[in-house]
């Protein structure tokens, strides 16, 4: 499937969401690419990208107070590895676009290797992942996907963290993007973001 094909028809898009990922900021690359975007092209949208509490659900907690007073038809949430499976539950929750990036898809069990004290990508912030934020990822993960064709799921299969095998099966019959190559990072980004915007009806697909 194309990544335009199975674009979810609705309102325009006037409010958007970017969730990072684990150990990230919004000082990531992909997060300021995108404000730099709406800052050029659309000064009249929201943007909102918090910083993500290590605690799961704190962050969602922070998240839900963020979007609480957005309309939910008009907004549309990012999320790349652990922000991914956030923007997973928020577009869940609430009926709304998503687009994900390399998604993390059972954080529960791969960040289980990460308790304990661990720092920050883009600071010298020393952050303690706790036992109990497992639990939290566990218990909020959702179940199946009940609209497919709302996500776009933008999958490398050069990624060096997660599998592109088991990312393609979470997000099975929604619009796809598969790169032979990239990583985790997605540091072709600039390569991608034309259809993401195109998806999200904020610009003209790629040529």
């Amino acid at each position: 499937m194309t990544a335009t094909a199975g674009v979810a028809a609705g309102a325009p898009i006037t409010h958007l969401l970017y969730l990072h990922g684990f150990r990230s900021s919004p000082q990531s690359t992909k997060a300021k690419k995108f404000a730099a975007w709406v800052a050029d092209h659309r000064p009249d949208m929201t943007w909102a990208c918090p910083q993500l509490s290590a605690s799961p659900a704190r962050a969602m907690r922070d998240v839900e107070a963020v979007i609480a007073a957005w309309p939910k038809a008009r907004m549309a949430v990012i999320g790349s590895s652990l922000g991914g499976f956030y923007a997973t539950v928020v577009a869940e929750r609430y009926d709304c676009r998503a687009v994900v990036l390399n998604p993390a898809v059972d954080p529960a069990r791969d960040l289980a290797a990460a308790v304990g004290e661990t720092t920050a990508w883009h600071s010298d912030d020393v952050f303690v992942f706790r036992p109990e934020y497992v639990d939290e990822l566990r218990g909020m993960t959702p179940g199946v996907l009940t609209d497919p064709a709302r996500y776009l799921a933008v999958i490398a299969k050069g990624d060096e963290v997660l599998s592109w095998r088991e990312m393609s099966g979470r997000y099975a019959g929604s619009p796809m993007r598969m790169l032979d190559g990239s990583d985790h990072a997605l540091s072709d980004f600039d390569d991608q973001m034309p259809e993401v915007l195109a998806f999200l009806g904020l610009a003209a697909p790629p040529a």
